[in-house]
C-alpha cells in the first residue's frame, strides 16, 4: 500500500517539510531521473491556487537535487477534459482579467462537452482555449524562475502514449468496474471506462455500445451527458473511435499518467485526497498493476478569507502578486508547511514581507529565532528561495517603501532611505537598485488597497490653499519646531500642542498639513511622515514658500 498522503511531509526529524518528503521518496530507492508531477484541468483564470501544486513540487525537487539526484518536474495540462461549464472570468496573455462580455464567450458556450484543446481561444491568440490557459501557467512559472516541463494530455493521446494503458484498462473492464464501484454509485454492468469523442459534434460521450480490442476501436452513440446541474446534449450520432480518439475517465486517467510519465511523487489538494486519491491508488495497484507515487496532501489557500475560485471570480494571478511582491517573497509563501490552510491577503501583504525579511535575516545570522526549527528552516530553505544568497543584499522595510512611494523622485527616495539607515553607506550599487525596486511594488500595494500610504507627495509645486491667520501662524511655529530637528513621534505630539496654542481645531490643523503636502485633507500619520522627508523641504512647505 502507498503512504498516507496526510502523513507524508509532516512529522519526522527534518525541520523543512520538503526534506521529509524527499526521505519518503528515497525510501523507495527510485532510479534517476526522479519524476515529480502536478496537474490541472485548464478552466477559468490560472491563479495562485493552481500554482500551489507547482511550488510544492519545486521544493521537493530542489531537496532531491541537493542530494545529488536528477529530477524531472512535470505539470500535466489535463486539456483533453471536457468543458463542463463556462467560467465567469478569463485572463488574456498579459494577465488582464476580463469578464465574458469582453471576449468571444460564444466560443465557449457553443462548445460545452468538447475537450479544451478543441475549443477556439476566446481571445483569438492561441491554438485553443486549453493552450491559452496552459500558456498562462507557463508564464507564471517563468516569472518566479521555476523550471517546469508542461505536458499536454491531448498530445499524449494523439501520440499514442495512452494507447497501451487504455487497452489494458479495457481488457480488464470487469475488474475496473468492480474497483470503481467502491467509489462511484453510477457504475453498473454496462459501464465502460472510456469516453470516445464523437466524430460528428466533437463532444466526449459516455454512450459506449461495443469494444473491439482486436480492431482497437470503440463503438458509441453520442448521448446526453450530465454535468453538474446541467445536461450537455449529445447529437445522437453513431460511430466508432480508436483508442486515441477519446480518453480515459479522470479516475483512470490519473493513475495512467503515473505509469506513462513514471511519476515518483505527486502533491495534490485535499479534494483529491478525499476522493480521487483512494480510487487512483486502488486502480493503480489492482487494475494497472503499478505502484502509486509517493503522495502528499496540501491545504488550499484562501484569498482575503474566501476560497479561491475561478468560477466565482475570487482569484489573484501570479502576475498580480508580483506587482506588489518580489518573486522571492512569493516563493517564501510556499516554504510554510503544506498542512495548514493559509490566507493570502493583499490588504495585509506587508506582514508577509516582514516575515520574509526576518527569514532572510535568520539565514545571515541577523536576529534570533522565535520558534523551534525556525533557524533550521531558514538555513535549509533560503537558498531555494533566493538561489544566489548574498549578505550584501539590502531590504527596505515594506511599509517604509510605501512611504517612499508617495514621491516619484528617485533621488529623494534613496536620500530618505539612506538617512533613515535603511541603505548602508557601503551598499553596492546593485543592492541599492534592488532595494529601491521594492518601492514601486509597495506603491502598487498602497494604490490597490487604498490604504494609509495611498497618497502622492506634491513636491514639484505648492498646492493651492486658503488658511486663516491663526492657522498660518500655527504652521509657521510648527515649521520652526521641525527646523530644530526632532523625531516623528515628537513632531506628531507637537502638531497637537501647536494647534491648541493657536486655538485651531486639531482636525483642521492636520488637514492644513495634508493640503500643503498632498493637496488633500487626509494622509498618513503626519508627524512620522514629516520626519522622514528632507527637513529643508518640509520647513519651506509649512511656511508656504515652495
Amino acid at each position: 500500500m502507498a503512504e498516507d498522503p496526510y502523513a507524508v511531509g509532516s512529522g519526522g526529524k527534518k525541520a523543512f517539510w520538503a526534506d521529509s518528503v524527499a526521505d519518503a521518496i528515497e525510501a523507495r530507492d527510485p532510479s534517476d531521473p526522479i519524476v515529480i508531477k502536478g496537474g490541472v484541468s485548464p478552466s477559468g483564470v490560472p491563479h495562485i491556487g493552481h500554482f500551489n501544486e507547482i511550488m510544492r513540487g519545486y521544493y521537493v525537487a530542489e531537496a532531491l537535487r541537493d542530494r545529488g539526484h536528477e529530477v524531472r518536474q512535470v505539470f500535466t495540462a489535463d486539456d483533453k477534459d471536457r468543458l463542463r461549464k463556462v467560467p465567469r472570468q478569463l485572463a488574456d496573455l498579459e494577465w488582464n482579467v476580463v469578464g465574458l462580455g469582453e471576449v468571444d464567450a460564444g466560443a465557449l458556450g457553443r462548445n460545452l462537452g468538447k475537450p479544451y484543446t478543441d475549443i477556439p481561444d476566446p481571445f483569438g491568440c492561441c491554438d485553443s482555449y486549453g493552450a491559452h490557459f496552459t500558456n498562462l501557467l507557463k508564464k507564471s512559472a517563468e516569472l518566479v524562475d521555476v523550471d517546469v516541463e508542461f505536458v499536454s494530455n491531448t498530445e499524449l493521446y494523439a501520440d499514442g502514449e495512452f494507447e497501451a494503458v487504455t487497452r489494458r484498462v479495457l481488457e480488464r473492464a470487469d475488474r475496473a468496474r468492480e474497483v470503481l464501484a467502491e467509489y462511484q454509485n453510477k457504475v453498473d454492468d454496462d459501464y465502460v471506462p472510456f469516453l470516445p469523442q464523437c466524430s460528428e459534434c466533437g463532444k466526449l460521450t459516455e454512450g459506449v455500445t461495443e469494444v473491439d480490442l482486436d480492431a482497437g476501436e470503440v463503438s458509441y452513440v453520442c448521448e446526453d451527458v450530465e454535468a453538474g446541474d446541467q445536461t450537455i446534449e449529445g447529437c445522437g450520432h453513431e460511430g466508432t473511435a480508436t483508442l486515441r480518439e477519446g480518453k480515459l475517465p479522470w479516475r483512470f486517467e490519473w493513475p495512467a499518467q503515473w505509469e506513462i510519465l513514471g511519476v515518483d511523487f505527486e502533491p495534490f489538494g485535499k479534494d483529491h485526497a478525499e476522493g480521487s486519491w483512494p480510487s487512483g491508488e486502488d486502480i493503480a495497484e489492482n487494475v494497472l498493476d503499478i505502484q502509486p507515487p509517493v503522495p502528499m496532501v496540501y491545504e488550499w489557500f484562501t484569498l482575503e478569507g474566501e476560497p479561491l475560485s475561478s468560477s466565482s471570480g475570487n482569484v489573484i494571478t501570479v502576475d498580480e502578486v508580483l506587482e506588489i511582491l518580489e518573486p522571492e517573497v512569493f516563493k517564501y509563501f510556499f516554504v510554510k508547511t503544506p498542512r495548514k490552510q493559509r490566507d493570502f491577503s493583499v490588504e495585509h501583504v506587508d506582514q508577509l514581507v516582514d516575515e520574509f525579511d526576518r527569514f532572510e535575516g535568520l539565514y545571515f545570522d541577523e536576529g534570533e529565532p522565535r520558534e523551534e526549527d525556525e533557524q533550521a528552516v531558514a538555513d535549509r530553505a533560503y537558498p531555494m528561495v533566493v538561489p544566489d544568497p548574498d549578505p550584501d543584499r539590502v531590504r527596505i522595510p515594506y511599509t517604509f517603501a510605501a512611504v517612499l512611494g508617495m514621491t516619484d523622485d528617485s533621488d529623494l527616495r534613496e536620500e530618505i532611505a539612506r538617512r533613515e539607515g535603511h541603505i548602508p553607506d557601503d551598499a553596492p550599487e546593485w543592492a541599492v537598485e534592488d532595494a529601491l525596486a521594492r518601492v514601486e511594488r509597495a506603491r502598487n500595494w498602497a494604490r490597490r488597497t487604498g490604504n494609509a500610504f495611498d497618497y502622492e507627495l506634491k513636491r514639484a509645486e505648492l498646492p493651492d490653499h486658503d488658511f486663516d491667520a491663526a492657522t498660518e501662524a500655527a504652521l509657521d511655529e510648527l515649521a520652526d519646531f521641525v527646523a530644530e530637528g526632532h523625531d516623528g513621534e515628537t513632531i506628531q505630539g507637537e502638531i497637537y500642542e501647536t494647534a491648541k496654542r493657536h486655538d485651531v481645531p486639531v482636525g483642521d490643523f492636520f488637514a492644513a498639513g495634508y493640503r500643503l503636502l498632498f493637496d488633500d485633507t487626509e494622509g498618513p500619520q503626519l508627524g512620522t511622515f514629516i520626519a522622514k522627508l528632507d527637513q529643508e523641504f518640509v520647513v519651506k512647505r509649512l511656511r508656504r514658500e515652495a
